[in-house]
């Protein structure tokens, strides 16, 4: 039975290196227990309900813990975030029914679409970047 733990042990962290979740890391303590209890010679029976209590145990005390942790990790600010509030120059005239235009800010040219549907951005308008979709930057004009 020692084995059969120690394989059990091995898949879960094969299985837990191939997922972006934690899916199988829960099922290794258990096996870990049962495994030493194998190595004392308890009948295979308890080693069976050990590792099955140990691991419903496992995955409702811990899975609730780290979900609450990685729950906490708010949205993490990129670089194209920091142009939210900035100013920019529209050079192609911008109109979101057909899906065209770009404005220039700090020097770098980025496609652009305006936070009102209907509205028409032209070349030359001053625009607000008001928001980041994907790699669009959505624009609002300035009035004076």
């Amino acid at each position: 039975m020692i084995w059969i733990w120690l394989a059990v042990m091995i898949l879960a962290l094969i299985c837990e290196g191939c997922t972006t979740a934690l899916v199988s890391i829960w099922f290794v303590p258990p096996a870990i227990i049962s495994m030493i209890l194998a190595v004392m010679e308890v009948d295979v029976w308890v080693q069976v309900v050990v590792f099955f209590v140990v691991s419903i145990a496992s995955i409702v005390i811990f899975h609730s813990i780290f979900k609450k942790k990685l729950a906490n990790n708010k949205r993490k600010a990129t670089n194209t975030d920091m142009f939210i509030g900035e100013k920019a120059v529209v050079t192609e005239d911008i109109d979101n029914l057909t899906s065209v235009g770009c404005v220039k800010i700090n020097g770098q040219l980025w496609s652009a679409r305006a936070e009102d549907e209907s509205e028409k951005l032209l070349a030359g308008d001053v625009v607000e970047i008001v928001a980041v979709k994907g790699v669009k930057l959505v624009c609002r004009k300035i009035t004076k």
